[in-house]
Parts: C-alpha cells; sequence; structure tokens
C-alpha cells in the first residue's frame, strides 16, 4: 500500500516578542519627505535605519525616501538610489542598518504610526513568500510623544514650552491612573473577567513608587519646578547675554 505525504502550508513567526521604539527624527523625515514629494506622487515609501536590540525591540533611529512610480497594478522602486543611499549613511554610521521600510497611507487626515515584522510563509521545504504581521507595541518616551501629538494637528499657532509640554504629559498621566482605577473597580464588582498578567504589571508598577507622605510629595514636586524655571531663566539670561555680545562685535567690526 503506497504511503501518502500530507502537505502543509507553515507559518514561521520570529521566536521573539517585538516592540518598536521610534525616534523623532524619523517622524519628522517621513513628514518631510510628504510634504516634498512631486505633485504626481500620492504616497512616499522609504527605508527605514536602526538597530535591534537581543530581546527584540526594533529601535528606528533614521530614515530617507526611495523615488519610486506607481501604476495600477504595481510599484516600480529605484532600487539603485536605495542602495547608494544606504552606502552614503554606513560611511557615516556602521551600525545603523537596514530594519524596514515606511509607506505613507491614504488616511482620514490624522496621522498614525504602524509597525509591522516580516513572517515566512512556506509550503514543505520550500518558502512561498512573506506575510507582514503588524508590531503591536510602539514605545515613545514622554518628550517624542508630545512632539508626536504636535505632528498630528494640521495646523499650530506656536510650539508648546517646556511647562505647557509637561502639563499635557501631567494630564495623559491622570487619564492613564483614571482608566486603572475604573478597570480595577470593574474586577472588583464583576463587571469584567480578571486578568493576571495585568493585576501582576499593575502590582510590580505601585512597588516602584516611593511611599511619600502628601505633603512631601508636594514639596518634592514644587522644588522640582522651582529648579526647571531655575534653568530656563538661566539659559535665556545667556541667549540675550550671546545676542548683545555678537551685535556689540558687529558693530565694532563696522566701525
Amino acid at each position: 500500500m503506497a504511503s501518502s505525504k500530507q502537505t502543509v502550508l507553515q507559518f514561521f513567526p520570529s521566536t521573539t516578542s517585538l516592540s518598536a521604539r521610534v525616534h523623532p527624527l524619523v517622524l519628522f523625515n517621513v513628514c518631510d519627505c510628504y510634504v516634498r514629494r512631486s505633485d504626481q506622487a500620492d504616497r512616499v515609501i522609504g527605508t527605514l535605519l536602526g538597530s535591534i536590540s537581543p530581546d527584540g525591540t526594533v529601535e528606528i533611529k533614521n530614515s530617507y525616501a526611495i523615488p519610486h512610480n506607481e501604476s495600477a497594478d504595481q510599484v516600480a522602486l529605484d532600487i539603485d538610489y536605495h542602495h547608494n543611499m544606504f552606502l552614503s549613511h554606513q560611511k557615516v554610521n556602521q551600525k545603523e542598518v537596514i530594519v524596514g521600510w515606511y509607506l505613507t497611507g491614504f488616511g482620514n487626515g490624522k496621522a498614525s504610526i504602524k509597525a509591522y515584522v516580516s513572517v515566512n510563509l512556506s509550503l514543505g521545504d520550500r518558502q512561498l513568500a512573506a506575510q507582514f504581521q503588524e508590531i503591536p507595541d510602539l514605545q515613545m518616551i514622554e518628550a517624542e510623544r508630545v512632539g508626536f501629538d504636535i505632528l498630528k494637528m494640521t495646523m499650530v499657532d506656536k510650539l508648546p514650552n517646556d511647562l505647557e509640554g509637561m502639563e499635557a504629559s501631567m494630564e495623559r498621566l491622570l487619564g492613564l491612573i483614571d482608566g486603572v482605577y475604573k478597570y480595577v473597580d470593574d474586577i472588583v464588582e464583576g463587571r469584567v473577567i480578571p486578568d493576571n498578567n495585568i493585576g501582576r504589571f499593575i502590582a510590580d508598577t505601585l512597588t516602584c513608587i516611593p511611599k511619600l507622605s502628601p505633603e512631601a510629595f508636594d514639596k518634592l514636586f514644587n522644588d522640582r519646578i522651582q529648579d526647571n524655571l531655575a534653568l530656563m531663566y538661566l539659559s535665556s539670561l545667556t541667549r540675550a547675554q550671546l545676542s548683545a555680545a555678537e551685535k556689540l562685535n558687529t558693530a565694532a567690526q563696522i566701525l
């Protein structure tokens, strides 16, 4: 009796959980390339440069756009331009490698960031193609998030100063705390099924917070605010002195 072999369509996902950390320079580069695109182009395609840490975090540090032509059924990239740009970047920083690509899509007027990782798709021992799966975890520090929130606005009257940025960060923090409070209350009332992973994460977060009385916390916070105000005053004074010295030097050269 002849034996039959079963052919299985297999996915080979990455063994490590991936997260992506995007630097602000990449966001500004993508926005600048989109604004400066040709009239015939509806979107921008480019290469992402950075590094990959052992824990699976993809750190995206730089980017550049690639000229392309689009038709109804295909997209043609200028591969020679891509290679030349990558070699030029390698001369400046050899540690930055190609970690992916970016594409500006047709949205509803709002900015959004999504990252994808390729997963091999094979039939038996033969690799057929690669499927792109979205990375669910995109990381930003608060200073970068404030800048990204400004980029999402189509028009702004002025850039926020340090205090306004801190105020926006504190409002976002309060919103997150309110969400945690609501989640815990829903679990206590039985409206939500508890998740042990989320519970351990909340417990670990609470243990990292030092135990301070409200009076000690207010004093510590006010002292830090005063330090920031003093630094802002000294930097403004230094800029004024440098500007005055530059003008005096220019006047002396003219006379």
